[in-house]
């Protein structure tokens, strides 16, 4: 699995469904670092300081091909950006999709390209190896960027699973990498006022909000109100969504489900009013769910804590969204 190379696993956490008592998700395995230093190159080897020796060809969005003296070794994760995108920063904890294609620099061969396998990957630079964090880190949505990751940040000391087969102890490795994609920290967009009868929100799309219940009886129709319209890419039905969310009893008013945290799932497997709600929200949005039982959960749930014929309130900050 080409993602084994650059990262362990990412679990799918995002559990929803309607039993109330979902098994939990695996943890996802701990990031790959390089607990031992690179072995120092042959004193035969220069080690470079820069990317400049290091030519790329080949159109954004299209399989590059890369060229340079061989063997090349970097003396520490460099970024070279080879054409400047204009979207969302990544940070060292954004969900990211892209295109990449990666070399030894020892024998500049090609070990890895999401192009030959026609799919981009996605993933959270979180749980990738430490070069790939590191070059990434501070990097735009449509960039193409040039990375050169020495052994230390790499794969040195790695489980021989998580590494390419041609990899020795020391190698440098060369990334070319399209920038598809960028999660947003926060809901960011045109800010709706909701019509009256609906439960109240309050806090800033940088907070935690709160739900007020309107001391009303309880609806019999699901609502999925957008409170901030974001605007990126329109959530499918088949996508997995990366996302932070409340969830508070209708009946009671109270917390009972504090996922502030984001987490990823497929929408697939969620409650009826999230596979509904959510469909056709824009990435970077706020929504508020009401979900009567037959949109939640029929017959109540222990996690969340909601008796049987209570409905839950939500409000979903949709942060990223990808086809898996």
């Amino acid at each position: 699995m080409p993602t084994r190379r650059l990262l362990p696993a990412i679990a799918c956490l995002l559990a929803l469904t309607a039993c109330g008592s979902p098994s939990a998700s695996p943890s996802p395995s701990a990031p790959l670092t390089s607990p031992t230093a690179s072995p120092s190159p042959s004193s035969t080897v220069p080690v470079q300081t820069n990317l400049d020796g290091v030519k790329v060809t080949g159109e954004k969005g299209k399989e590059p091909k890369l060229s340079f003296t061989k063997p090349f070794v970097i003396d520490k994760t460099q970024t070279r950006v080879l054409v400047k995108g204009d979207g969302e920063v990544a940070t060292a904890d954004s969900m990211i999709t892209v295109n990449y294609y990666g070399v030894l620099g020892r024998t500049g061969t090609m070990f890895d390209s999401s192009w030959q396998r026609k799919k981009p990957a996605t993933f959270s630079l979180g749980q990738v190896i430490v070069g790939f964090k590191t070059g990434l880190t501070g990097q735009s949505a449509g960039s193409r960027v040039l990375i050169g990751i020495p052994g230390v940040d790499g794969y040195d000391g790695a489980d021989p699973s998580y590494r390419p087969a041609e990899y020795k102890d020391g190698d440098t490795m060369l990334f070319v990498v399209d920038i598809i994609a960028v999660s947003v920290p926060n809901p960011t967009g045109t800010t709706i006022t909701p019509p009256a009868g609906l439960p109240t929100v309050t806090g800033s799309a940088t907070e935690k909000p709160t739900i007020t219940m309107p001391g009303t009886t309880a609806p019999t129709t699901m609502t999925a109100q957008t409170l901030i319209e974001g605007k990126g890419a329109k959530v499918t039905k088949d996508d997995t969504i990366y996302a932070r969310f409340v969830g508070y009893s209708w009946k009671t008013g109270k917390l009972i489900q504090d996922q502030w945290t984001p987490i990823t799932g497929a929408l697939s497997t969620t409650i009826p009013g999230w596979k509904t709600g959510l469909v056709d929200k824009t990435v970077g949005s706020r929504v508020l769910l009401v979900l009567p039982p037959a949109y939640g959960y029929p017959e109540g749930a222990n996690n969340p804590p909601l008796e049987k014929g209570d409905t839950i309130v939500y409000v979903v900050d949709i942060l990223f969204a990808y086809s898996a």
